[in-house]
């Protein structure tokens, strides 16, 4: 399951998030998103596990809880096309 993880402290290192998720099971990758131009973070990340169950507790156990001094939001991740907001892709606007 790829789950989003939000409100990140902007100094969390990926191996953070990766002890905080292993706690509940594997952990096949962590990603947090850095602006390009910066090279901060966004304060927002991807952790992607591949049992369900498993992922599903580490959303219920640490969604809304103090991590690294912010409290952060921890929901399963929705595709891309599904996340609405409209078209974001440029073509045909001006």
């Amino acid at each position: 399951m790829n789950i989003f993880v939000a409100k990140l402290n902007f100094d969390t290192q990926e191996s953070d998030l990766r002890y905080a998720f292993e706690e509940f099971g594997e952990v096949d990758s962590v990603k947090i998103i850095m602006d390009k131009f910066t090279g901060r973070s966004k304060g927002f990340g991807f952790v992607e596990m591949p049992n369900d169950d498993e992922a599903r507790s580490a959303i219920t156990d640490l969604d809304d809880r103090e991590f690294d001094g912010r409290t952060i939001v921890v929901k399963k991740a929705e595709p891309r096309e599904n996340r609405g907001g409209g078209d974001r892709g440029g073509r045909g606007r001006y």
